[in-house]
């Protein structure tokens, strides 16, 4: 389903999206931002849990995003992967990205909205949504 509006309130995607030094870049101050590798309570969220083989895990998570609602994978490359989930209605932009840590065996997971202050929560949802759908794929 097309937006109502379009892409009258998709925004512009950020420019620090992607990896440096080997890291998401972190959020904002304003509270429509989720980052597992956040320093402060508001904006932490856990990171994606994965077993065995890193690529086998990213190509199980592209699948997992390609169903979810609103979702455009946007670059999938090895351990890194971005994407966009715009709102039906008014067209609201999120942008997403999921980092593979191979050490770890996580995801870290930055989701955060192009346009206003407060998300209601969305971004934290969308993530635990994510979540549960992974653990559903095993």
């Amino acid at each position: 389903m097309a937006a109502l509006f379009g892409n009258l309130f998709a925004g512009t995607a950020p420019s620090n999206l992607g990896v440096q030094a080997g890291k998401l870049a972190p959020c904002p101050e304003s509270p429509n931002c989720v980052n597992s590798e956040a320093k402060d309570a508001a904006h932490l969220i856990a990171p994606i849990a994965y077993e065995g083989d890193a690529n086998a895990a990213m190509a199980r998570l592209v699948q997992v995003i390609a169903r979810q609602p609103g979702a455009k994978l946007v670059t999938q490359r090895g351990d890194y992967l971005y994407a966009t989930f715009q709102t039906p209605l008014i067209g609201f932009v999120d942008d997403v990205e999921f980092l593979a840590d191979p050490v770890q065996h996580v995801f870290d997971v930055r989701s955060a909205s192009r346009l206003g202050h407060s998300d209601f929560g969305v971004n934290r949802k969308r993530i635990e949504a994510v979540r549960a759908a992974f653990v559903e794929t095993r």
